[in-house]
């Protein structure tokens, strides 16, 4: 039981945790993020992974305090390039839980395999259960890809929209967002994702994506926030994505 209790207040143990027992397990489909931000990969049909996504800070600075926060996802891939998921939002500490279910659904309406390019569209419904700022919610996006001709290099650029008080108290925001994932070997992608805008939603976050095995992608990185970086507005990204078929 100690042990269990060492995630609960450390989750972000748990994503390096269970990449170290899937090293000892033995096909990674498409991401479905780049880190927290859509990318214009699809889960296959039929398909359905799981995600752990931690975030954390180990010091406490003005803008922001030390904390760990943990946050699971189902994700289901179902019929004409569209997939569904489910996330389970507000479990930080320390401090009170604003626990909230997010449902996804994000929907590819163009791909075109020989020019390497694909367009999605997709809303996240945020449905917060306790600790409410706001009774329902909604983050809409649009996004395109490119793979750039002669490389690897794959750009994502779209733009967002955030209903009142999902990201911004008694404020609406939209913006940009954009992507870079750009592999150095075949297991190894380098990735930077960013949100523009100063809210809770708008930063920066570069780092690495590994694939454990066949069915599973850890990922680490840091985030930088758009408000605020220099009085510590920073903090860790990890997450480990599975293919559960």
């Amino acid at each position: 039981m100690s042990n269990l209790n060492q995630f609960k207040h450390s989750p972000a143990l748990l994503p390096i945790f269970l990449s170290l027992l899937l090293l000892l397990a033995g096909n990674v489909s498409a991401q479905s993020t780049i880190f927290g931000t859509p990318s214009t990969d699809i889960l296959p049909e039929g398909k359905v992974g799981i995600r752990f996504i931690a975030r954390f800070k180990l010091n406490d600075q003005e803008a922001k305090k030390k904390f760990t926060q943990f946050t699971p996802r189902v994700i289901f891939g179902v019929k004409r390039n569209v997939e569904i998921g489910v996330n389970l939002l507000g479990n930080t500490q320390p401090g009170q839980d604003a626990t909230t279910i997010v449902g996804s659904v994000k929907w590819r309406f163009y791909a075109n395999e020989k020019r390497k390019t694909a367009l999605v569209v997709g809303n996240n419904l945020y449905i917060p259960l306790r600790n409410k700022k706001y009774n329902l919610g909604n983050y809409f996006y649009v996004a395109g890809s490119k793979v750039l001709s002669g490389t690897n290099t794959k750009l994502t650029i779209g733009s967002y929209y955030f209903t009142k008080n999902v990201v911004a108290r008694n404020a609406a925001r939209a913006g940009g967002q954009f992507g870079l994932e750009q592999p150095i070997n075949q297991r190894v992608t380098f990735a930077a994702e960013w949100l523009t805008g100063r809210h809770s939603s708008g930063n920066l976050t570069t780092g690495f994506k590994v694939k454990v095995n066949k069915r599973a992608v850890a990922s680490l990185g840091y985030t930088i926030a758009n408000d605020r970086a220099i009085q510590g507005n920073h903090f860790f990204y990890t997450s480990l994505a599975i293919n559960l078929n």
